[in-house]
């Protein structure tokens, strides 16, 4: 456990975890000083998005097949259109075509980029508590995106609110995706435990990089559930 963040200050805030072999996980949740679209973001996010970047470790090519296996666990196929979000950033920079979003998803998105693991972040008032993490039912679907497309997450380690699956290590669902309005996230590093300190790692930095702009990055406990499936 890092010790870099500070201690949850929302007792409200808890989340809790099925059992799962693989799985290695830290969940945050931040504070924006403003609605994300009066926010400025990360002040050299071009250079992170560009070739030339220099992040603070190395991402060893263990990683891809590794986060591959945690998604795969329970019966999901992280291939093609559903592979690791931290794969498609990966190939996004690759061509050159990643640009800023917002200042909560971008940190979001330079952490995965270089540490290889999936992170999702959502909109803490767009859904409803409680929260937990859990694999999805075999034919569970969300939409994904403003235009209306599906994804089939059956089997897929994914974040629940009271309303069902809300996000994942492909695809976060559009119904609780950060928005210009947005003062509160949440975020999970899908990390595994065939990476032994990696999560960690990666939650150190993506923790000071919300900081650097202005974000209270709170550590949300965890629990094992009751009596909800998944």
């Amino acid at each position: 456990m890092c010790s870099t963040w500070n201690k949850p200050k929302h007792k409200a805030m808890i989340i809790s975890i099925a059992p799962h072999p693989l799985l290695d996980t830290i969940v945050f949740h931040t504070m924006w000083p403003k609605p994300l679209d009066d926010l400025a973001t990360l002040g050299d996010i071009a250079h992170w998005f560009s070739k030339d970047a220099a992040p603070p470790f190395e991402r060893p090519d263990t990683v891809k097949p590794t986060v591959r296996d945690l998604l795969r666990h329970g019966g999901f196929k992280p291939s093609g259109r559903s592979k690791p979000a931290s794969e498609y950033l990966v190939s996004a920079v690759a061509k050159e075509k990643m640009g800023s979003i917002n200042p909560a998803v971008d940190c979001c998105n330079v952490a995965s980029l270089y540490s290889g693991l999936p992170i999702s972040v959502v909109d803490l008032h767009k859904g409803t508590g409680p929260w937990r993490l859990g694999v999805a039912e075999v034919g569970s679907r969300y939409v994904f995106n403003p235009s209306g497309q599906e994804i089939d997450i059956g089997g897929l380690i994914s974040l629940f609110d009271a309303r069902g699956p809300c996000g994942g290590p492909v695809k976060d669902s559009q119904r609780t995706k950060t928005h210009p309005g947005t003062t509160e996230t949440i975020s999970v590093i899908w990390g595994t435990q065939g990476l032994e300190g990696r999560t960690a790692l990666t939650a150190d930095w993506y923790a000071s990089l919300m900081r650097s702009i202005g974000g209270v990055v709170d550590e949300i406990k965890t629990t094992a559930p009751t009596d909800q499936p998944g």
